[in-house]
Formats: C-alpha cells, sequence, structure tokens
C-alpha cells in the first residue's frame, strides 16, 4: 500500500497545476500539505509548518506514508482547485511572491492564504483603505541608529509622509506616492523586514531604510503603497490593462553588490562602492545604507552608444575581474570581486542597454541628467 499511495501521489504531480509550488511557482514540488490538498516546495514547505498541523499538515511526497484517505483528498483538490478557493480575491496590486522573493513577502502570502483566510474575506484585506497610519524604525540620514518615526500613508493625499517626533505637527517628510519605490532588501538592512523607499528629490535619488518588528505590518505597508499607486493609475489610465499597470508600482532592484571603481581620468586608485542597478538608474555608495548615492549613471540604449566591454580600455590599470561601462559622455572603469560576479554584471547590464527606451525613462533620464550638466548624454538618450 505504501509503494502505490507514493506511485499513486507522483502520478498527480503531472496534472496541470500540480507540476509547481502552488504558493511561490517554484518547480518540481516533493512536499505536499495533506489538510489543504496542495503540491509545495522545500521551501514554502517550512513556512507550511510554522503555521501548525491545524492550518496545514506537512508531509513528503518520497518519504512519508500517506493513508488512502489522504491520497484521496490530494486527487480529488490539487493546486488548480485549491488556488480557485484560496485566491480568488486576490487583488490585481498584490504582489505574489516567486521563489527568489524575500521570505518575509512568501511567508505573508502564505499566512494570508491559509491562516487569515484574506482572499476569500474581503473585509480582511485592510490595505485597501487607502490610509495607513503607524510606527516603522527608521534609520537616521546621519548615523546608523534605528528610531521609531510614526508614518502616515494617504491615498488621498498621494503621500507617504513621517514625522520625527510623535508630536510633531508638520512632517520631516513628504514623499509623492506616485513618484516612490518601495523594496525589500532584508540582507542590506540587517532585518528580515527591512524595506527600502526611494524616490527623486531634486534631482538625486534619495533613500530611506525602514522595519517593523512584526512581518504581516511591514508587508501590509508595501501592499498599502501598491494599492495606493494602482488607483491612481486606473484613474489618469481608465482604459489601462492591469498586466501593464501592475509593472509601475513597485520593482525589486535588478542587482546589488560591491565593484571597485576608479574616478573619471581613470589614474586614480579603485575604491570599493556599493552598486545598484534600479531599472535604468544605476547608483553607487560608500556605504550600501546611505541616505544618498556618491554617484548615478543613466543607462540609455546601445544604439546611442552604451556598452558593456569586458576588461579596461589598452593603457589602463586593471585590477582583475575588470570591465568598462561606456556612455555617450565617458567610460566606467570597473572591477568585480569574482570573475562570476563580473560575468553577472555584465549580462544584467546588455540586457538594459537591449531593452528599448521607454516614455518614462525618458522622463528619468531627463530628470537626473539635468542635475549633471550633461547635455550631450541627454540629447543621445532624448534622440536630439
Amino acid at each position: 500500500m505504501v509503494e502505490r499511495n507514493k506511485k499513486a501521489l507522483l502520478d498527480l504531480l503531472n496534472r496541470e497545476g500540480n507540476n509547481e509550488c502552488a504558493d511561490c511557482g517554484c518547480g518540481d514540488p516533493d512536499w505536499a500539505s495533506a489538510n489543504i490538498g496542495i503540491f509545495i516546495c522545500i521551501d514554502c514547505a517550512g513556512i507550511h509548518r510554522m503555521l501548525g498541523a491545524h492550518i496545514s499538515k506537512v508531509k513528503s511526497l518520497r518519504l512519508d506514508s500517506w493513508t488512502d484517505d489522504q491520497v484521496e483528498f490530494m486527487a480529488a483538490t490539487g493546486n488548480a482547485s485549491a488556488k480557485a478557493k484560496y485566491e480568488v480575491h486576490v487583488p490585481p496590486f498584490y504582489h505574489r511572491p516567486m521563489a527568489k522573493d524575500p521570505q518575509v513577502l512568501r511567508e505573508q502570502w502564505i499566512r494570508a492564504k491559509y491562516e487569515r483566510m484574506e482572499f476569500q474575506y474581503l473585509e480582511r484585506q485592510t490595505y485597501l483603505s487607502g490610509y495607513k497610519e503607524g510606527f516603522l524604525w527608521k534609520r537616521g540620514k546621519e548615523n546608523s541608529t534605528f528610531q521609531q518615526r510614526r508614518f502616515i500613508l494617504s491615498e488621498e493625499d498621494n503621500i507617504l509622509k513621517y514625522y520625527q517626533k510623535t508630536d510633531a505637527k508638520e512632517p520631516k517628510a513628504a514623499i509623492k506616492l506616485s513618484e516612490l519605490n518601495a523594496n525589500f532588501t532584508p540582507e542590506k538592512i540587517g532585518n528580515p523586514n527591512g524595506l527600502q523607499i526611494s524616490w527623486v528629490k531634486d534631482g538625486s535619488t534619495r533613500n530611506i531604510y525602514v522595519y517593523t518588528e512584526d512581518g504581516k505590518d511591514i508587508v501590509d505597508w508595501y501592499t498599502a503603497v501598491r494599492a495606493a499607486k494602482y488607483n491612481m493609475l486606473k484613474v489618469a489610465y481608465p482604459g489601462g490593462n492591469d498586466a501593464d499597470l501592475v509593472t509601475r508600482l513597485t520593482r525589486a532592484f535588478v542587482k546589488e553588490g560591491w565593484l571597485y571603481k576608479t574616478g573619471p581620468r581613470h589614474n586614480e586608485p579603485y575604491k570599493r562602492r556599493w552598486f545598484t542597478l534600479d531599472d535604468r538608474r544605476l547608483m553607487y555608495f560608500e556605504d550600501p545604507l546611505d541616505a544618498y548615492p556618491k554617484g548615478e549613471i543613466f543607462l540609455g540604449h546601445k544604439s546611442d552608444g552604451y556598452k558593456a566591454l569586458e576588461g579596461v580600455p589598452p593603457g589602463k590599470q586593471d585590477i582583475g575581474s575588470s570591465f568598462t561601462i561606456r556612455t555617450p559622455g565617458r567610460d566606467y572603469l570597473l572591477g568585480a570581486e569574482t570573475e562570476e560576479e563580473r560575468i553577472e554584471w555584465m549580462d544584467v547590464l546588455r540586457k538594459v542597454f537591449d531593452r528599448p527606451i521607454s516614455p518614462q525613462d525618458s522622463t528619468a533620464a531627463a530628470t537626473l541628467v539635468h542635475k549633471r550638466g550633461n547635455a550631450p548624454v541627454l540629447n543621445s538618450i532624448l534622440g536630439k
């Protein structure tokens, strides 16, 4: 019976929807929730175990024994049927985590579905209101200390603002929701619930770093931002397609990491800098948690002369694992810490250079380049 049931379970993986994790989409799931009736990957199985067996009874398809009744239930349910039940009211703006997403997003997605039943009962989706107020731990601009700050999100006012003191009448900063990006960066911030909020201020990218002690709370803040931005886009573009609009809500960084960089004359010593590739904006920092980047580079299209080249020009100092970013105005000479990192950076940069320039890209380029006064670069981006 044991071998028969194991074979029956493995055969069920061939059904449509069962060949990938019900929660993160990872291929070849090897685990299951016997009382929910879904097939899941090992990482999501670990989160399911956190819910308790009264919510999700986790079993290995290959290592655990299964009763006939449990196998019959899995056959009668499966991933597609469970999704229709537990994800019936997932809002279009809700970020459905994938395997590469941070733990906090995946955990709260799973808890929202099976523990809180958030997508079966709309009244439990508190981020739909267009208003949120509470306290976040925020890193100071001039030091590395995190202090509690009161934040208010108002969709009606298109504002996310925070106050330095609880009883302050005026906010320390007021950020337009329509212009900010929110991105989970837990490893960089040093907290599993770490969130980075970025926006353009006076032509430069301003960054603040926040977290909450409760995973649900920080994901609710993140989702409230996405909900507000989505609703404002629906007003601005009433005929807009949801699939297109959701790409403009928030975005994860393409890549981050340490690189070595020399100066514009190419004879200065190489300095270690933290690089962040945010869409077409490449920023470098002295410290990963600096409020402002040391410098920013807008990356245009290859037809305008943007290239990622292996090595450095002849006669220039080569520190190994090096590559050059060529722009119309300057060559940036860089070195990675490993050959693997160099290959990864060149690959993602070339994908950016291959992508056509959008109207939103041109707007971002004008904002950044105008501050630098680099007219030739701006003209090449805007086609002048």
